[in-house]
C-alpha cells in the first residue's frame, strides 16, 4: 500500500509519519518510509539544488527538478519495495507538485498532471492524508527557524497552495482524506491509524 502525506510546511506531517513508523516497527508491519524531493542520492542532490536559498529558478525549472527527483525515487525505491508488499509512507509526492508549483506558481495544471504521471509511471497513491492548516498558522510555526527558498515564498503563495489542495481534495475524494491540522497530533494520529487499518483489513 503506498501512502502520501500533503500539507503546507507546519501541518505536522513529519510528526505523523514519524508516529506511524513507531506503530508499525511495534506491530512488524514491512514499511518503508520516504520523503520528496529525495531518498535516492540522486533525489537528495536535487533536493539540495531545489531547497538552497542562493538558488533563483522560475517555476519551470522547480517543477522539472522535482520531477527527475520523483522519478528517480519512484524508480528505484517505491515501485520495488511496492512490489514486496511493503507499505510505503511519502511525505509529499506529485500533488504537492500540482498545488506548488500549479495553484501556487501559476503553471498549467494539465502540464504538470502529464509531468506527475511520465515521473511516477502512473502510480497512485492509495491513500493521500492531507493536513490542512491555514498558511498563517504554517508560517507562524516556522518563524523560529531557517527558512529554505521554498519556505521564503511567501504568505499570497502559500494561500494559493493552499487552495490547491483543497480543490485536489474535492476532485480526488477517492483516495484524498482531509484532516484538520489545527487538532492533537494525537487525535490525528488516531484518525490515520484507524482509516489505514481499516484498509489493510
Amino acid at each position: 500500500m503506498f501512502i502520501t502525506f500533503e500539507g503546507i510546511d507546519g501541518s505536522g506531517k513529519s510528526t505523523q509519519i514519524e508516529l506511524l513508523s513507531e506503530y508499525l516497527l511495534e506491530n512488524r508491519i514491512e514499511f518503508i518510509s520516504i520523503r520528496e524531493p529525495g531518498g535516492t542520492d540522486i533525489a537528495e542532490q536535487i533536493r539540495n539544488i531545489l531547497l538552497a536559498s542562493k538558488n533563483e529558478m522560475n517555476g519551470i525549472t522547480e517543477l522539472m527538478l522535482f520531477e527527475a527527483a520523483r522519478a528517480d525515487l519512484t524508480e528505484k525505491v517505491i515501485l520495488p519495495a511496492l512490489k514486496q508488499n511493503k507499505l510505503v509512507l511519502s511525505d509529499r509526492f506529485f500533488d504537492s507538485s500540482t498545488a506548488y508549483q500549479g495553484y501556487g506558481r501559476g503553471l498549467d495544471i494539465q502540464s504538470i498532471e502529464k509531468c506527475n504521471q511520465l515521473a511516477t509511471q502512473n502510480l497512485l497513491p492509495d491513500i493521500t492524508f492531507y493536513l490542512h492548516l491555514s498558511p498563517e498558522i504554517g508560517i507562524s510555526r516556522r518563524k523560529h527557524k531557517d527558512l529554505d527558498r521554498m519556505e521564503q515564498s511567501g504568505l499570497e503563495f502559500f494561500k494559493n497552495v493552499t487552495d490547491g489542495f483543497l480543490e485536489l481534495c474535492v476532485k480526488y475524494p477517492e483516495r484524498f482524506v482531509f484532516i484538520d491540522a489545527s487538532q492533537s497530533k494525537e487525535e490525528i494520529f488516531q484518525i490515520i491509524l484507524n482509516i489505514i487499518l481499516d484498509k489493510i483489513k
